[in-house]
């Protein structure tokens, strides 16, 4: 009887160790198929119809931001009259608009800053490079507005580069501050024109009426755009 107990005391533990590693594997497999079935779930609800993956706000946010930083800014800001303007020149001049639109933000900013008008500017450039920025005549005149380094270089605005008259905009700053000291000095438009020209005593006047003139067709453009 005693060995019978002993035996039967033995054989109890082992039944309930068994029981207890089968329910131990159940939970497991049961937590497995629980979390593979919200997995699943989850991948469902977050692909679209050609089964990629969906972008929420928050991950796209940065991924847009880089690319409006790296795009370029195709905007202009030139003003209407300036825009109505723009085509005018390009078929005249034979140049892109793409090509002109920095020109004439250029001539747009420095008139504004100079209190010229920006027509002005750009009837200059016209009849003194035609628009080329690397235009250079025998006298060493250079770039857009013909200015000639060697009488302006206290002009040039400082950090502009190791070649500042072949860059536009800084050409243009310095051509219309030229042009204002010699309105200055000469005391009125014409005047200061023909000075600007290399021609200040010209009874013709020549070079301010050949300017004058380009002006007046820019701004008959200007004024059949707005019509």
């Amino acid at each position: 009887m005693s060995a019978t107990i002993a035996l039967k005391g033995i054989a109890v533990p082992r039944r309930v160790d068994a029981s207890l590693s089968f329910i131990q594997h159940s939970l497991m497999i049961v937590g497995l198929m629980l979390l593979l079935g919200s997995f699943k779930q989850w991948v469902e609800a977050n692909t679209i119809g050609t089964g990629e993956p969906v972008v929420t706000s928050e991950a796209a946010a940065p991924a847009e931001a880089a690319a409006d930083e790296a795009a370029p800014a195709t905007q202009s800001v030139l003003s209407p009259r300036l825009h109505r303007v723009l085509d005018s020149v390009s078929r005249r001049y034979r140049v892109a608009p793409e090509a002109l639109v920095p020109v004439f933000e250029a001539a747009q900013r420095v008139g504004g800053e100079r209190r010229l008008d920006p027509l002005l500017i750009i009837a200059i450039i016209g009849i003194e490079s035609r628009f080329n920025p690397f235009a250079e005549s025998p006298v060493g005149a250079k770039g857009l507005m013909q200015v000639i380094p060697g009488y302006h270089l206290d002009k040039v605005p400082q950090g502009s580069g190791e070649t500042p008259f072949l860059d536009p905009v800084t050409n243009i700053q310095v051509g219309v501050h030229v042009l204002e000291e010699a309105i200055r000095w000469r005391g009125s438009l014409t005047a200061g024109l023909q000075h600007y020209g290399g021609a200040p005593d010209d009874p013709e006047t020549g070079y301010a009426n050949k300017v004058m003139a380009e002006k007046e067709r820019l701004e008959q453009a200007a004024r059949r755009g707005r019509a």
